[in-house]
């Protein structure tokens, strides 16, 4: 609350001047732009994703599907056969029921990071395998019991 103090010689008392002292607010608009200049970097962290399931509809396998594996000691294999980066493409050519149309089913150990996962995709894409379908487990449904690595953090 404010006073003014001039001369009245209508009143002896001192009138108020009804005007609102913004000084507090500006203090608080302040503080709060410093806490949200602070917090604002430290929100886009990254934090570690594990996605060991799919809770996608299922699709239908092909008769004959054609998977690429990248096992946790980043080697690759086709169905059960181990093959080696620079031969993937010429291993995938030389199949007699493969063709650059059909789909290529791409599975990856849950240790593989996901540059090598790229890295595998940009060879078959630049062997002409452009059709990848990434493979995942089914969830687990509601009813079923949580498994022990749910609780985990």
């Amino acid at each position: 609350m404010a006073v003014s103090l001039t001369d009245n010689d209508d009143d002896d008392d001192f009138s108020e001047t009804h005007d609102i002292n913004v000084t507090p607010f500006i203090d608080v608009i302040l503080v709060l732009l410093i806490i949200f200049m602070v917090a604002a970097p430290l929100s886009t962290v990254d934090l570690p994703i594990d996605l060991p399931t799919s809770s996608a509809m299922p699709q239908k396998k092909p008769d004959k599907p054609t998977y690429v594996s990248i096992k946790p000691d980043l080697t690759l294999a086709i169905g059960e056969n181990a093959v080696k980066r620079t031969e993937l493409i010429s291993s995938l050519d030389a199949m007699a029921d493969m063709a650059k149309d059909k789909y290529v089913f791409l599975r990856a150990d849950r240790a593989v990071p996901y540059g090598e996962l790229m890295g595998v995709m940009e060879i078959l894409r630049s062997g002409g395998y452009s059709r990848i379908k990434l493979v995942a487990l089914e969830a687990p449904s509601a009813a079923a019991a949580p498994s022990p690595d749910a609780a985990k953090p």
